[in-house]
């Protein structure tokens, strides 16, 4: 069973209306535009050098 803990996440207001459209237009809910961008996102976010890689 899937760990459902509530989280909260302080975006800027634009970002929060395009992601309500876009859920409205998918006839799905915001948690769920959330759920899918990250999965889309984190490879190449992961990709992303950390701050404790070497940048010499």
């Amino acid at each position: 069973m899937a760990d459902k803990r509530k989280r909260s996440f302080y975006l800027p207001e634009d970002f929060i209306e395009e992601m309500e459209k876009e859920a409205l237009r998918l006839d799905r809910s915001v948690s769920w535009i959330l759920q899918r961008a990250w999965i889309e996102a984190r490879e190449t976010i992961k990709s992303y050098p950390s701050m404790d890689d070497d940048r010499s």
